[in-house]
């Protein structure tokens, strides 16, 4: 009889295991996800280009210093900068065109221009604004141009999915807690005899809760770390898979996430345990049944 009790014991702690790492590979897929979203909106950002028009009498000199000035810029990505001729502009727009714009036999009506890309922290209407008249008081300077409904449009969705991803994030770790309390709540239901009993024999509260707590530190943490290896496994995969996707990691982002699985883990458990216990001593030995 008493194996059969320990068999089952053992089963429901197994699961209340297999669970809780469930539910915080679920909560960590979240967060890896919601994390190189970020990743993936800055990259976006990042990719729209601002076009410097210099005049038509414009010097190289003016277009080498500008270049300078561009690339020595808090608000420019660095490596992003580069001189296109009229030529090559031409050139591009024939390709884009094809033969015709080739056959109008019209004078070349690009000037030469810079272009670069801007960071993602200034990828915003105000910044870019600002940008843009600073710039045009450049010597040689014509104009400068951007994608300022595109910018806005980037700004304003992500501003939004990031709301959305907090309050997603809200739900899912209730969600996670809830789960994992009524979990550890039937496990530990066979053993709620033995628990009254130890109190009716003289054992202290604290006394019939230790082994329980520890065992449910125990218990988080290798749900923690079975979620973390599942995380780290799935990471590999799109590594090995996707050539880019190790430029977007953010290593240290990666490895507190991590450390918060498996303290959220830990506490969880704890904390389920500990209520669970304390709600079995003081209910009275016919509540039990």
């Amino acid at each position: 009889m008493s194996s059969t009790a320990t068999y089952r014991t053992r089963v429901n702690y197994t699961n209340v295991i297999v669970s809780m790492a469930l539910v915080l590979f679920m909560l960590g897929l979240f967060g890896y996800a919601l994390l190189y979203g970020r990743q993936l909106g800055e990259l976006l950002r990042e990719s729209i280009d601002v076009a410097v028009e210099m005049t038509e009498n414009a010097e190289k000199e003016q277009a080498d210093k500008l270049m300078e000035v561009l690339n020595s810029s808090d608000f420019v990505k660095s490596g992003s900068v580069q001189f296109i001729p009229k030529e090559e502009a031409a050139k591009m727009m024939e390709a884009e065109l094809g033969e015709e714009f080739a056959q109008t036999g019209l004078p070349n009506p690009y000037f030469n221009m810079l272009t670069f890309n801007v960071k993602a922290k200034w990828m915003h209407p105000d910044s870019l604004a600002w940008i843009r008249t600073a710039l045009r008081e450049e010597a040689g300077v014509n104009d400068v141009y951007y994608q300022g409904e595109t910018a806005q449009l980037v700004a304003a969705n992500i501003k939004k999915v990031a709301w959305g991803a907090l309050l997603t994030a809200l739900f899912f770790i209730f969600a996670a807690a809830t789960l994992i309390h009524n979990t550890i709540r039937l496990a530990l239901f066979a053993n709620r005899f033995l628990i009254k009993n130890m109190e009716l024999v003289g054992a202290t509260w604290g006394f019939i809760s230790r082994p329980y707590l520890l065992r449910a530190i125990w218990h988080g943490l290798l749900s923690g770390l079975m979620a973390v290896a599942g995380l780290y496994v799935l990471h590999r995969v799109l590594e090995s898979s996707i050539p880019q996707w190790k430029s977007l990691g953010d290593w240290p982002m990666l490895a507190a996430m991590a450390a918060a699985l498996v303290a959220l883990g830990v506490a969880v458990q704890w904390v389920s345990t500990f209520a669970v216990v304390r709600k079995y001593l003081k209910l009275r030995v016919d509540e039990l049944f």
